[in-house]
């Protein structure tokens, strides 16, 4: 059976003493493709949600999430508290999804 990682946006987790170990993060660069860029431009015409959009990012949230659980593995975590997420544009059709958070271990 694998180890899930605990992740919780508070500062701590109710029934544990913990030691914070570092700052964790994971990143990435996600850009828009030709196919869903023309689609997108075609919703705008009608208005709403544009699906492969919003697929597209919770793709790469679950990247730079992933990356960051390995990060905190690294160090022995058990945990990671205070969990935030950020995002930036780097150039157009491109953005930067970071999240970051606290590693901690049960003591």
């Amino acid at each position: 059976m694998a180890f899930i990682m605990m992740i919780v946006n508070t500062e701590t987790i109710s029934g544990k003493n913990l030691q914070t170990l570092a700052v964790v993060q994971g990143s990435v660069v996600w850009s828009k493709n030709i196919g869903r860029d023309f689609m997108a431009g075609m919703k705008t015409l009608v208005g709403g949600e544009i699906k492969s959009y919003t697929q597209m990012l919770n793709e790469a949230r679950n990247v730079a999430l992933q990356r960051m659980v390995e990060n905190a593995e690294k160090l022995g975590a058990d945990a990671i508290i205070c969990l935030r997420y950020s995002t930036s544009s780097i150039m157009q059709g491109a953005a930067e999804i970071m999240v970051f958070g606290t590693a901690v271990k049960y003591i």
